[in-house]
Parts: structure tokens; C-alpha cells; sequence
């Protein structure tokens, strides 16, 4: 939500919640445009990590292999590139990781 117009700026949804894995995915994620490349992305991330982390121990993201500015994303905010996930309609899905206990070391850094 943009503060000053009240407007929404973009979501992000938690999805196929393991149990078993203790692992949660946090994907969907979408942001207008004119709130690319700041910080909105990051600390929207961050807030659901730590929410997430209350419950699992592991988060993934699932992203396509073109989209380059997810995977960077990602890989900002600490994960890790840990396989693909099979897509029905083309290439595989790269799978990323962020555990809990790097999740907590970023912290501790920053």
C-alpha cells in the first residue's frame, strides 16, 4: 500500500503449505512498475520470511528460467538456487531455498 495515495501497490501470496517438509512457498508476486528496484520488493519479502518463519524452517520459490530479475531477487534476499520444478507447459521451474537459520544469520548481519 502506497502510503501517501492509499493505493495498492502490489501482492504476494504464501502457497503449498508441507507440513512433512516444514516448508512453505511465498510466490505471485507482483509490484507496479513504478515500484521496481526500490526497496518495496525486499522488505515485502522480509516481512513474510519472518512470518513464515514462525511456522517452517524452509520457504521456496518457484521461478521461471526467463525471468532474470526474480532470480536475482531471490538471490538478494539470501536464496539459493536448489533445483527445478517440472512445469506441464515448458521448461522446468527453478526451485530456491531460504532456511530459516540463513534467514536469521541475514539478520544478524544487517
Amino acid at each position: 500500500m502506497d502510503c501517501q495515495t492509499g493505493q495498492a501497490i502490489g501482492s504476494s501470496r504464501f502457497h503449498g503449505y508441507d507440513e512433512e517438509k516444514s516448508e512453505v512457498e511465498i510466490g505471485w508476486t507482483f509490484l507496479a512498475r513504478s515500484h521496481w528496484g526500490g526497496t518495496y520488493n525486499v522488505e515485502m519479502k522480509r516481512l513474510m520470511l519472518q512470518h513464515a518463519f514462525k511456522f517452517v524452517t524452509n520457504v521456496v520459490f518457484v521461478i521461471g528460467p526467463q525471468n532474470l530479475r526474480s532470480q536475482r531477487a531471490v538471490e538478494k534476499i539470501g536464496g539459493v538456487r536448489v533445483g527445478t520444478k517440472p512445469h506441464e507447459s515448458g521448461p522446468a521451474f527453478f526451485l530456491y531455498q531460504i532456511t530459516a537459520s540463513k534467514f536469521a544469520d541475514s539478520l544478524v548481519r544487517t
